[in-house]
C-alpha cells in the first residue's frame, strides 16, 4: 500500500517543480499595451520601446556572459539616445533602468518581438542600429 501511494507522491513533487527560465515570461507582452502604441505617447516613450527591442534583439542566452553582451548592445544603443542621461543594468535581472533628460526614469524590460530599435515608430531613420 504504501508503495502504490509513494508513486503519486513523488509525481505530484515533480510537477510542483518550478521551471527556472525566467527570460520567456519576462520578455512575454502578453496584457501589455503594444510596443508600438506605448512609442506613439511620446518621444522618451518611443526611446524606450526602441532601447528595449535592441535588448531583446541581442539575446543570446541565459548565460551570464551572455546576458553581459546582450546589457552591452543595449547600453550602447541607449547612448545613441538624444534624451538618454543615464543607463543602470539590473544584474540581477534582465532589465535596464533609463533616465531622461526630463527627470523621468523608466525600467525596460527585453521586447522580442523580432523588430530593431530603428524600426519603432516615432525613432527618426537617422537613428544608428547597433
Amino acid at each position: 500500500m504504501r508503495r502504490l501511494l509513494a508513486l503519486p507522491l513523488l509525481a505530484l513533487a515533480l510537477a510542483g517543480c518550478p521551471s527556472y527560465d525566467n527570460y520567456a515570461p519576462l520578455v512575454s507582452q502578453k496584457g501589455l499595451v503594444p510596443p508600438d502604441q506605448f512609442a506613439r505617447y511620446g518621444k522618451e516613450q518611443a526611446q524606450a520601446v526602441a532601447i528595449a527591442r535592441e535588448f531583446g534583439f541581442a539575446y543570446q542566452g541565459d548565460t551570464p556572459a551572455a546576458y553581459g553582451a546582450q546589457a552591452a548592445v543595449a547600453v550602447e544603443y541607449a547612448r545613441t539616445m538624444p534624451d538618454v542621461v543615464n543607463v543602470t543594468v539590473d544584474s540581477l535581472g534582465h532589465r535596464l533602468t533609463l533616465q531622461f533628460r526630463s527627470g523621468w526614469r523608466t525600467a525596460v524590460d527585453p521586447i522580442a518581438d523580432g523588430r530593431r530599435g530603428n524600426e519603432t515608430p516615432g525613432i527618426s531613420a537617422a537613428a544608428p542600429a547597433s
